[in-house]
This record gives structure tokens, sequence and C-alpha cells, in this order.
């Protein structure tokens, strides 16, 4: 699906990450985790080919981004961003229907497959109700799920989403988690998300790449990669985990004096 080879992205003379020699499978769900500036967003913004390396290279289906066409590599990935800015009055509907471009060829106009598309993305994300309503009259957490049906619309093998429960209420943080995972799981399609809750990214994950801030990183299994003690030095503050039944629940720990 995609991979790094040693990759490394910095801003300015700050070292964020160094040598990444990374693999994302088909049907993997990964959770990127770190500090405040670690490079979370910035390494995102490179898979998706809108920010160039600092060193290394990015291979999607084995062959560079830098080789794959704009409108081909739309129909491969989607990005969803950590803000946006609506300086236009479009509806919902026109706003998801942006998303089904790529297939256009030399059509200018939607035909009724990009219609069922982003209606059944808007459905998916339950704003249906409100595919005629200006996006600028949104509330925060409605504009984030038209956002997230945008990308379900565009319907990539690969979906990058920059803090996806940003926003949210906590029953459309777990529904929206719980749909990307079975995206991966039905669908075999991939997920690479930026997410600080640990306990949702937990729920949903299979692989998870903890970013030190520092050059430093470390990916696998969520099994291995996210205990306590990795996640404590990754997050500067101690962690905890406490067991409910088959559940792992990640709590910030108290400091020693």
């Amino acid at each position: 699906m995609m991979r790094t080879i040693n990759l490394k992205l910095q801003i300015g003379q700050r070292l964020l990450l160094d040598q990444l020699n990374w693999q994302i499978q088909p049907g993997q769900c990964w959770c990127i985790i770190g500090r405040n500036g670690a490079g979370k967003s910035t390494l995102l913004r490179t898979l998706a080919g809108l920010r160039q390396p600092d060193g290394g290279s990015v291979e999607l289906g084995g062959k560079p981004l830098a080789d794959w066409p704009l409108e081909a590599l739309a129909r491969e990935r989607a990005f969803l961003p950590q803000a946006r800015s609506d300086a236009f009055g479009y509806s919902v509907i026109e706003t998801v229907l942006t998303a089904r471009h790529p297939y256009h060829g030399d059509r200018y106009w939607e035909a009724s497959d990009d219609h069922l598309a982003a209606h059944r993305a808007l459905q998916a994300m339950e704003v249906d109700q409100l595919a005629a309503r200006d996006v600028r009259t949104l509330s925060g957490g409605e504009r984030q799920r038209v956002a997230i049906a945008a990308l379900l619309a565009q319907d990539t093998s690969l979906l990058l989403l920059d803090e996806p429960a940003n926003a949210l209420d906590l029953a459309h943080q777990v529904s929206v988690m719980r749909l990307l995972a079975r995206l991966c799981f039905d669908q075999r399609k991939t997920v690479v998300m930026v997410g600080h809750d640990l306990n949702l990214a937990h729920s949903v994950a299979s692989h998870a790449l903890l970013l030190m801030g520092d050059g430093r990183w470390q990916a696998g299994p969520v099994a291995e990669v996210m205990q306590a003690p990795i996640l404590s030095r990754c997050l500067g503050h101690p962690i905890e985990t406490v067991q409910h039944g088959r559940r792992t629940i990640y709590i910030p720990a108290e400091e020693s004096e």
C-alpha cells in the first residue's frame, strides 16, 4: 500500500523525524501519537503528497508519490486536514460532491453515481438532513462530520485523517472510530490517523506510530507499542493503564513530587 524509505522531516533546524522506514498494509488502521509539535501533521501532509520530504522518500503502490499524476493520486488517497476555512457559501451536498471530481474525467457536471456516493456518505455520518444547509452555518461538530463524509465519498483505498474526532461529541467520536474500523475490516481500506485520545485510538487501531519529537520513532502493533512506559516517554507524562474486561484504559498518572 504505502511505505516510507529513510524518511526525514524537519522544521527549520529542528529535526522531527529521521530514518523512518515504515510500511502500511491494506486493512491496517494506524494511529500516529506524539506530543504537540512532534511532527504528526507534518508527517501526514507528507504522506498525502502535500509536502516534500527533507530526506528519503514516500511510495504508494510501489511508485514514488512524485511520479503519480494528481488526478490518479486523488483516486488512491484522501486527506482530512486538521482545520479548514469555508470562504464560500456552498451547500453541504455541494461540498461533499467536490470530493468526486477525481472521477469526472472529461465531464464537467456530476453524474448520478456521484450523487449516490455523496448521499451515502452523508447518511453514514448522520448529516444527510443537512444536505441543503450552507456549510458556514454549521456547528464545528457538524462541519467535521461533513468533512469526513467528503472523505468517504472520495472512495479511496487509503484514508489520511488529522484528528478526525476533533470537535465531535462523545457519541459521534465513538461512531466515527467504529466506522473507520469497519472500513479497514470489511472493505480492506487503510486508515492512518492522528489522535490525542489514547483510549479512542486503542479501541480501533491495529497499529501505532509513536513520534518522540527529536527524530526518534517507534512503530508496531498496538499491543507492542501502546504500553504505558513507552507512551510515558513519548508524551512526556507518566501514563497508567487499567484493565476493564477486555479493554485497556489509559490514565494520566500523578507525577511524583
